[in-house]
């Protein structure tokens, strides 16, 4: 025993094992085509400008009456919810009977620059929501929103309350002020009209990186250090690098819809407090009526729990219910125990009040 408790033979043998899995990493490597995503059969069903809506097929035709719409976030791409096969939201709703319908928001670019949430929720959302109860033969559907996507949701079915049968978050923020909100404590005093007017669009790389130092430790080495641990696994690999395709593929935000996300939701924090006006429409959240189902994940970074439950508080809906997932912001959506629990609990809900 050395001084510093370590053993010389222990060392060498941890160090044959380290070259011995880079070295076998490096042939699996070599055999590795491009990863792909997306594991489930859809097809179009809506397209304006960029934006995509896409209807998802799966082995049996659906037993739900009344479809349902996800709308993701702006700030990454929405494959995440059908990564791959054992790790798809999407697929598991499918199996459960659900009709699952996404807006892919695609790539904003210059053209883009004055896009409002004005445009975002009473525009594109609002005509989506239109072109997926057309297609399916019905008045009202369900909405599911995650993440920015849900608080874009809440606005929606506070204007809209007529064209959404229930609605469904998850991981949304409501509440931006909590104090474990690290985001909000960062952009607090930003000058947001200095910010837009200066760079237009809100470049991808930039956001990216902000995401990545709320856990600099664990989302920029940690993870790095424990790949070396499946490098000589060729699935695992491939499910990291489909990850890391999925966190470095985002799109830019659209600059004046940056601005005011900032403004009235970190900064102002008007989606509890009131005060939020999207065009001519102003937001009050006691107008959602509908029921709602609420889903938050208990060891999210990037959406404290305290910001998601606030939502019990400010809607008008006699019908909440809410599930604590034991996981992470991306948790809630590929881990095994997701796959296992949130697509039967949201499917078992929406039946219920079917």
């Amino acid at each position: 025993m050395g001084p510093l408790n370590i053993e010389p033979f222990k060392l060498f043998e941890e160090a044959q094992k380290f070259q011995k899995k880079v070295s076998s990493g490096m042939q699996v490597l070599r055999t590795l085509d491009e990863v792909d995503f997306g594991c489930t059969e859809k097809e179009e069903v809506y397209r304006e400008d960029k934006l995509v809506v896409y209807r998802f097929r799966g082995e049996r035709e659906p037993t739900a009456k009344t479809p349902t719409l996800i709308v993701y976030a702006l700030v990454n791409r929405p494959y995440m919810v059908d990564l791959q096969e054992d790790k798809s939201l999407v697929r598991n709703l499918l199996a459960q009977g659900e009709d699952v319908y996404l807006i892919d928001w695609g790539y904003p670019d210059l053209a883009d620059r004055w896009l409002t949430l004005d445009d975002y929720i009473n525009g594109y959302i609002r005509r989506s929501v239109d072109a997926v109860a057309k297609n399916a033969g019905v008045k009202k559907i369900n909405v599911l929103g995650i993440c920015q996507g849900g608080a874009f949701s809440l606005c929606f079915t506070a204007i809209h309350p007529h064209k959404v049968k229930n609605l469904i978050t998850m991981v949304t923020p409501v509440d931006f002020h909590t104090p474990d909100n690290m985001l909000s404590n960062w952009t607090r005093n930003m000058d947001a009209d200095l910010f837009v007017n200066t760079i237009g669009n809100v470049p991808a790389d930039l956001m990216n990186w902000c995401y990545l130092m709320l856990k600099p430790m664990r989302l920029l080495q940690q993870k790095y250090v424990g790949m070396v641990d499946i490098l000589d696994n060729k699935a695992e690999l491939e499910n990291f690098l489909r990850m890391e395709k999925w966190i470095f593929d985002s799109p830019d935000q659209a600059g004046e819809a940056f601005r005011q996300f900032m403004r009235d939701f970190y900064q102002g924090n008007k989606l509890v407090k009131g005060g939020l006006k999207l065009g001519k429409h102003e937001v009050d959240l006691k107008n959602i009526t509908v029921p709602v189902l609420n889903i938050f994940a208990e060891q999210d970074h990037l959406v404290p729990p305290d910001s998601s439950r606030a939502l019990k508080g400010v809607i008008g809906s006699k019908d909440y219910t809410q599930i604590a997932f034991k996981g992470g912001h991306i948790g809630i959506y590929v881990s095994s125990r997701a796959q296992r629990e949130v697509p039967p609990a949201i499917h078992d809900w929406l039946r219920a009040r079917a």
